[in-house]
């Protein structure tokens, strides 16, 4: 009996309790831009208190786009890359700060004109968790095959 209620009232204590899934990243350089250094996160807009940062284009649009505008891409109709990310620094205002390719495409030249069209697209929509702005990071993953970039 003094289990049972001890099992009661620990599943009861556990259900009050609000727990968060956050991720921080660690910036070891300072980059110019950033709201607060020690406060950037990894979101994940499955979880209720948590937002992305949202791109001012929507992905279909990015993806036409990406397609038409990277040089290397209409120039290398076979490229191919099993696999690509680029790693987005957003700050608390909206402003993306950093666009730095994780995975490279294996093209130096793509990498570079890929971290420069991201720059380009202006203002985001900040990422959020508890409903404040914060500086966060987004990973943008892609597959190029025969010349055509497909987003993951």
């Amino acid at each position: 009996m003094k289990k049972s209620i001890l099992i009661l009232v620990v599943l009861l204590g556990a259900l009050s309790v609000k727990s968060q899934f956050v991720m921080k990243m660690e910036m070891k350089v300072a980059i110019e831009g950033i709201c607060d250094k020690d406060e950037v996160y990894a979101l994940f807009s499955s979880f209720d208190d948590q937002d992305e940062a949202v791109c001012p284009i929507n992905e279909e649009e990015l993806e036409k786009k990406l397609n038409s505008e990277i040089k290397f891409l209409k120039e290398n109709k076979k490229f191919k890359s099993k696999k690509g990310v680029i790693n987005l620094i957003i700050n608390c205002k909206g402003e993306l700060i950093q666009s730095e390719m994780s995975n490279t495409t294996g093209s130096k030249e793509l990498d570079k004109q890929l971290e420069d069209f991201f720059n380009s697209l202006g203002e985001w929509s900040a990422g959020k968790l508890d409903g404040k702005p914060v500086d966060s990071t987004r990973l943008i993953g892609f597959k190029i095959k025969k010349g055509i970039l497909k987003l993951n």
